[in-house]
């Protein structure tokens, strides 16, 4: 089988929006949302807080999928995109179109995908520890983002993080309580001034 015929499950895809959070907030890229995901986190703002059983899902080959692109950058994210084995495919072959790659992941399931792919690792073994974080992404990460509800989840992470000084960390608040959770990441911030403040910018502009 051709690396094109492969086929992955598919939440949604969307062109030419731009990243609204993390250290590429503010760029032009393409959407593909893998389905599923086992967390269960109960703020998901994708619909897998209840496992997501009624969401749409689509199978799609990795041709089908490049054809559709528009943006220099894609964005993988899901759901949780390192539960496919297909997973290393799609990035080389998105890579092969001359494709900048970035994908979103809990860092629960560990997959190798090339060294030029962007990882942001949004960490939620605070909330399900059945899915703990594997160790190979906290070296691995490009970027940590860490959603704040109640202020205790640097502390949770906060061997991981001292042990990668070098690794960007954003605190981003959680949007149902974003007031609140904005508050404690400017405290947070007076406690850690290495650290940033990530917003989800396209839900202020009104986009996906």
């Amino acid at each position: 089988m051709s690396i094109l015929e492969i086929k992955l499950p598919i939440h949604e895809t969307f062109q030419s929006t731009v990243q609204g959070e993390g250290y590429w907030t503010g760029s032009l890229v393409d959407f593909i949302r893998l389905s599923g995901c086992p967390l269960s986190c109960p703020w998901c703002d994708t619909g897998y807080a209840d496992g997501g059983a009624n969401l749409p899902r689509f199978e799609r080959t990795i041709g089908e999928l490049l054809a559709e692109l528009k943006s220099p950058r894609i964005v993988i994210s899901g759901g949780e995109p390192f539960i496919h084995k297909h997973l290393p495919e799609l990035v080389e072959a998105l890579l092969d179109a001359g494709k900048q790659v970035n994908i979103e992941t809990s860092g629960s399931f560990w997959k190798e995908v090339p060294l030029s792919a962007w990882i942001t690792l949004s960490p939620k073994e605070h909330i399900n520890p059945k899915y703990p974080v594997q160790n190979q992404f906290w070296s691995r990460a490009n970027e940590a983002k860490i959603v704040i509800e109640t202020g205790q989840e640097i502390d949770f992470y906060q061997e991981h993080l001292s042990a990668h000084p070098d690794l960007c960390v954003y605190l981003q608040p959680e949007w149902n309580s974003s007031s609140k959770s904005l508050a404690l990441i400017l405290q947070l911030l007076q406690q850690k001034p290495d650290y940033k403040l990530s917003l989800q910018t396209h839900k202020y502009i009104g986009l996906q």
